[in-house]
């Protein structure tokens, strides 16, 4: 692999992560391209875990209220008076002891189908990766659709105790579809927790944040073949490939959260139907 195909691999990594359009069906469809067909799983793992240190620092405040929050449920201590917010996730003790329970169970949902789909990936032709685009374009538009009807009904009392166990299997089965080769892991997420009823804003923190044990487990799983990674790959195209996918992963992850708000995750559809069919029709 050279620089160049690294640097440019990286970089798809980082914008395609965060942008509900599949990075690992993107990173598959870019490597057929290059003739790079027989790169080992891991490389693309450690892409991730540039892009994943981008979102431990976007989302740091509300994972440290979290870590605060589970270390007062273990002493056993309220919150204080002056920390209580409106934050969906962490704002309360209740709320965030009920985040932490879900961000558990997602993450355990999500490790069982992950095992599942790790053994039947390889085997998996790129048209399959690319009907995979079209369906998470399918997602997208369907969730748009509920989150725009829920906006027109929203009440102050939605979600106000937090997430409850139920959302949270729902959300976890919905990652452990994103692990499928062309599904969107970020779009078949925050689609899942607004077809369980959570609105746009605490369903796109939400899905960013269980990322984090989910992308640290696909490490764990992969991680006896880094020596393999940097004997046949090389340490300089992979310390580029990171490099780039944390740069653009942290600006399209804040472009990402900008658009969630507005209700415009459905405009990728367009472009994802389109890169499906093509795929189906030229690659091989």
């Amino acid at each position: 692999m050279t620089i160049l195909q690294a640097l440019s691999l990286g970089a798809l990594q980082g914008l395609a992560e965060f942008l509900p359009i599949s990075s690992s069906g993107h990173l598959a469809v870019a490597q057929n391209l290059f003739g790079l067909t027989d790169l080992p799983l891991l490389f693309d793992v450690l892409l991730h875990l540039a892009t994943l240190l981008a979102v431990c620092i976007y989302f740091w405040k509300k994972i440290w209220a979290l870590l605060k929050c589970l270390g007062r449920w273990i002493a056993r201590k309220p919150m204080p008076e002056n920390q209580i917010s409106d934050d969906l996730l962490c704002g309360t003790d209740e709320r965030g002891r009920k985040a932490i329970i879900a961000i558990i169970l997602s993450t355990l949902v999500t490790g069982v189908m992950g095992i599942v789909t790790s053994k039947l990936i390889p085997e998996m032709p790129i048209k399959v990766t690319c009907a995979g685009f079209i369906f998470t374009a399918l997602l997208l538009i369907v969730s748009a659709i509920i989150g725009k009807k829920r906006a027109e009904k929203a009440n102050a009392s939605d979600n106000e105790k937090g997430i409850t166990w139920i959302q949270a299997l729902v959300i976890g089965f919905m990652q452990g579809i994103g692990t499928l080769p062309g599904v969107s892991r970020s779009g078949s997420t925050i689609a899942g927790a607004m077809f369980s009823g959570l609105d746009r804003k605490i369903a796109g923190d939400y899905s960013f944040i269980i990322s984090i044990p989910a992308i640290l487990g696909a490490f764990i799983l992969e991680v006896k073949d880094l020596d393999e990674v940097s004997g046949s790959i090389g340490l300089a195209p992979i310390m580029v490939g990171c490099t780039a996918a944390f740069i653009v992963g942290y600006l399209s992850l804040a472009l990402l959260m900008k658009m969630i708000r507005k209700g415009k995750l459905q405009w990728f559809a367009a472009y994802l139907i389109p890169l499906g069919i093509l795929g189906m029709i030229f690659l091989h």
